[in-house]
């Protein structure tokens, strides 16, 4: 594929999507562990009814949206880092600022992306971000002429930011992801219990997950130990009146006692679908002049597409025993018009990383300024302080989690 087609794609088609049915890397059948939420009774997966191929079908959450979104901005960074692709970007230096135990942090690994309490809290060229020429840029940025974003992190525009922080109490611009990309578990075996009050009917995993600990030391659980903010013993006295009496388990001694807890699934398949929609890039603009919103626009959707063959490249570890693989080999990527037909698209990795570079370089062409190297911002002395202060905080209440069986 050559630029010129894909620029036309961008100009006229609905969106790009890949659909792709997934097993667990053991085999099909074996249990997966989706993430866990808050429940009535403890954690619990999200389940919910959807229909699949014409039938109402039992899904389970097993990644987000904002947890793919994530995953593949850290493919993005990932190519960045090696030299793959010319990707704008900023970073917070830590390590630079004297604080070593925290790595550099990039726009790509911040919650908020481009409009980040992090790097609002930090310097460029000495003064605070917010303050800087290109943070005021950025802070003034729209809908209608987003060009700041795009040259300064154009990951923002794709994975969709909102300047939460900035004035009037959170009303300040937002930007709707453009690229979609979810996972679900299709035919999960749940269990059903009825709520008495309200007759709502609750799904549960039909699977179950142990957890049990040995110590090896047979610490038991009758010790009369004390504990106070970084340290334990036998006195109280000794500890001050601020020490309080805790088991032996609460400063990670003893045995912890196996229990049973209705999580971790089967399915039939996993379901991953990826959804680069052009219709919402053609929302963006860049100003007044067409031929450089076209420009931009089919930038930020070859970055897109890269970042849907970048994702695939990392592989899909998600979280501990969730690791997937393709069932079948590699969906083709289909482009959807806007009556519904859809007809495959050819595009390796290679050639996604070619469109990109070529787009990178028509995007200049048309008046576009990103800098291919990363600006380096420089954390606050405040930044720095409450970096510290937690760690302090988490070192005096450090413990560990029962292993999962």
């Amino acid at each position: 594929m050559q630029l010129d087609e894909f620029r036309q794609m961008v100009a006229q088609a609905a969106a790009l999507r890949r659909r792709q049915r997934l097993q667990p890397a053991g085999g099909p059948g074996d249990k997966l562990f989706p993430p866990t939420y808050p429940g009535e009774n403890g954690p619990t997966h999200v389940f919910e009814r959807r229909r699949i191929d014409g039938a109402e079908r039992v899904c389970v959450l097993i990644d987000s949206v904002q947890s793919q979104a994530n995953r593949l901005e850290e493919a993005l960074l990932a190519a960045a880092e090696a030299g793959r692709i010319r990707l704008p970007r900023l970073t917070v230096d830590f390590p630079g600022a004297g604080l070593n135990s925290v790595g550099p942090i990039s726009v790509l690994e911040a919650p908020h992306r481009i409009f980040d309490a992090i790097l609002r809290d930090s310097e460029l060229a000495g003064k605070r971000f917010r303050d800087s020429d290109l943070g005021l840029r950025l802070r003034q940025a729209t809908p209608a002429d987003a060009s700041a974003i795009l040259e300064a992190s154009p990951a923002a525009l794709v994975f969709g930011a909102w300047n939460s922080t900035g004035e009037g109490g959170g009303l300040g611009a937002k930007f709707a992801r453009v690229i979609v990309s979810e996972i679900i578990g299709v035919d999960v075996p749940v269990e059903e219990t009825v709520d008495r009050r309200t007759g709502e009917v609750r799904l549960h995993s039909a699977g179950r997950r142990t957890g049990s600990r040995i110590d090896p030391l047979g610490v038991p659980r009758s010790i009369e130990i004390f504990k106070k903010e970084g340290d334990w013993g036998f006195d109280q006295k000794e500890l001050g009146k601020a020490a309080k009496k805790v088991r032996p388990s609460e400063i990670n001694h003893g045995n912890i006692a196996p229990s049973i807890e209705p999580l971790g699934v089967t399915c039939a398949y996993a379901l991953q679908t990826q959804v680069l929609t052009f219709a919402g890039l053609r929302r963006l603009r860049f100003g007044t002049d067409e031929a450089r919103n076209r420009a931009g626009r089919t930038y930020l959707a070859a970055l897109g597409l890269v970042a849907m063959l970048e994702g695939n490249r990392q592989g899909m570890a998600l979280r501990s025993r969730c690791d997937l693989v393709c069932e079948g080999g590699l969906a083709p990527l289909e482009l959807v018009a806007f009556d519904g037909s859809t007809q495959e698209v050819a595009i390796d990795p290679d050639t996604a990383l070619r469109l990109y570079e070529e787009a990178f370089d028509a995007a200049r062409a048309a008046g576009f300024a990103p800098n291919p190297e990363p600006a380096i911002l420089r954390p606050t002395d405040n930044l720095m302080e409450l970096v510290r202060r937690s760690q302090q905080k988490a070192l005096a209440d450090e413990g560990g989690e029962a292993d999962e069986g």
